[in-house]
């Protein structure tokens, strides 16, 4: 498989892993739909789900045919071409308005709540009504759980 870019020079990953630098060919064993990253300084990053269908000779019954009983080896030979595009330098008096957007919609609409404060090492002490407190730490860690909640187990529906 090879992976061009135009512009080239941009850092290929096929799958999440780093193949080289445009263009850069890799081999490559199995067909399938492959996740190309393309990375190049002063261009959008391009990630592409890339479709990398099987020859008809790959096709059952006729790839018996082709690995077993045709001398030499068959090579499949993929050429991907991208185009880059220059990245978007998006002015400082937009990006401070969006923010301030942002921020408005936050307050605005209460969405945002505070949680307790835990401290560090701290077990939140939440409880099913019926059964006996946590252990404390001094208990030497035996937990006084019944096996059984207190009522017995509840089937589902209420049953």
């Amino acid at each position: 498989m090879t992976v061009r870019t135009n512009p080239p020079g941009a850092v290929v990953y096929v799958d999440d892993y780093e193949i080289g630098t445009a263009p850069v060919s890799v081999d490559f064993t199995y067909y399938g739909t492959r996740k190309i990253r393309l990375v190049k300084n002063g261009y959008e990053t391009l990630t592409v789900m890339q479709p990398v269908g099987a020859p008809w000779y790959e096709y059952f019954p006729v790839d018996f045919v082709s690995e077993n009983l045709i001398p030499g080896k068959i090579r499949d030979n993929r050429t991907l071409d991208y185009q880059l595009v220059p990245e978007r330098v998006v002015p400082s008096e937009e990006l401070l308005e969006r923010a301030e957007g942002l921020r408005r919609q936050t307050r605005g609409s209460g969405v945002v709540q505070s949680s307790p404060v835990v401290p560090a090492g701290a077990i939140p002490q939440t409880r099913t009504p019926g059964w006996p407190a946590p252990p404390s730490a001094g208990t030497g860690g035996q937990m006084p759980y019944p096996t059984v909640p207190p009522g017995g187990w509840q089937q589902p529906g209420g049953a």
